[in-house]
């Protein structure tokens, strides 16, 4: 009797899931490859595609986070981890940002490892003039602080379980460090691009993160942190601090471009839903005159205006009703699932 599991979770995940792991493999290589020509016009196609290529990978990290493509766990741990490197947040382990960011959903809150506000608070003043420079300028320093921050907390704490991380982070920083300075010695320009590529992801990423939740923010670095009972997190406060940040509502298949991530209601409602089902199961449990779905041309406005507020400000700000409903909704930094540990 063969009781072996098929390699994918759900029978119809097969051809959406295949075409999305294809295309981030061969998007990756291709965008790299396109990096080299004395061509702009090909440097720029090649950043923008190792870009998206990236950002793919990164919210398919989450998906292999939630177990809703493979149906062993561990061939979603083996994939999750590939994609890591793909995206450098590969100095945390895979199970490590899995059970950091399954604490998001169970607690209703944004459970993070490093509570980047204090620390910016904490600094010279001009320390915080520098990050807010850079901030003003669209560098996501805060997000650069976070992923330096994963790296060096092997070497700065002293809880025993990452500490015993040193030699494998150490080894991943020696691989990456040799990477890149082949990639730079072949051409200095395609390792420039590449640094854009990735700016890029983190970009868009951070864009869409900063405008799905009105969440309390917690800094909980290990697995028995709890969060404080100090109101009711049902359903109900999910789905109300909750929100659907579509690339279009008039055009869904747009929302392909992140993955059906900006479905987040939906997803918050079922996270074992995989991303290929959100649109249809948006459809189903909201229509669409939900007010908790806000399309991201309306979220420029507030991404520009807050850029400097939310570095340093603990409110997210709130959501109204009507056509300008985004308009006090400064939304959150550094609260990206890439930089749990």
């Amino acid at each position: 009797m063969n009781t072996s599991k098929p390699l994918y979770r759900y029978a119809d995940g097969k051809l959406p899931n295949s075409l999305a792991m294809t295309y981030v493999l061969l998007g990756y290589l291709t965008g790299l490859t396109l990096l080299f020509p004395a061509n702009g016009w090909l440097n720029a196609l090649g950043t923008l595609l190792l870009g998206h290529a990236m950002i793919i990978a990164a919210y398919l990290i989450h998906e292999f986070a939630h177990g809703t493509i493979f149906s062993v766990p561990k061939h979603n741990q083996w994939a999750g981890s590939f994609c890591s490197w793909l995206t450098g947040s590969c100095y945390a382990e895979f199970q490590d940002l899995r059970k950091k960011h399954m604490r998001h959903h169970v607690d209703r809150a944004d459970v993070i490892t490093f509570d980047s506000k204090a620390f910016l608070k904490a600094r010279p003043v001009w320390f915080q003039k520098l990050v807010l420079a850079l901030e003003w300028a669209y560098v996501p320093a805060v997000e650069l602080i976070m992923h330096v921050y994963v790296i060096l907390l092997p070497f700065v704490t002293q809880h025993e379980k990452h500490r015993a991380r040193r030699g494998k982070v150490a080894q991943v920083m020696l691989i990456r460090t040799v990477l890149f300075a082949i990639l730079g010695w072949f051409s200095l320009k395609a390792l420039v691009l590449y640094a854009v590529a990735w700016l890029l992801m983190i970009t868009v990423l951070r864009f869409a993160d900063a405008y799905q939740h009105t969440y309390d923010a917690f800094a909980l670095l290990e697995e028995e942190g709890k969060v404080p009972a100090d109101k009711p997190r049902d359903r109900a406060y999910e789905q109300l601090n909750t929100f659907s940040n579509v690339v279009s509502a008039r055009w869904p298949s747009l929302n392909l471009l992140l993955l059906n991530f900006s479905y987040h209601n939906a997803h918050h409602d079922k996270p074992v839903a995989p991303w290929y089902r959100l649109p249809k199961l948006h459809a189903e449990l909201y229509g669409s005159a939900y007010n908790q779905v806000i399309p991201m041309r309306d979220l420029l406005g507030s991404f520009h205006r807050y850029r400097l507020r939310r570095v340093l400000d603990d409110d997210y700000g709130a959501v109204g009703e009507g056509p300008k409903k985004a308009e006090g909704f400064y939304g959150a930094v550094g609260v990206s699932f890439l930089t749990a540990v």
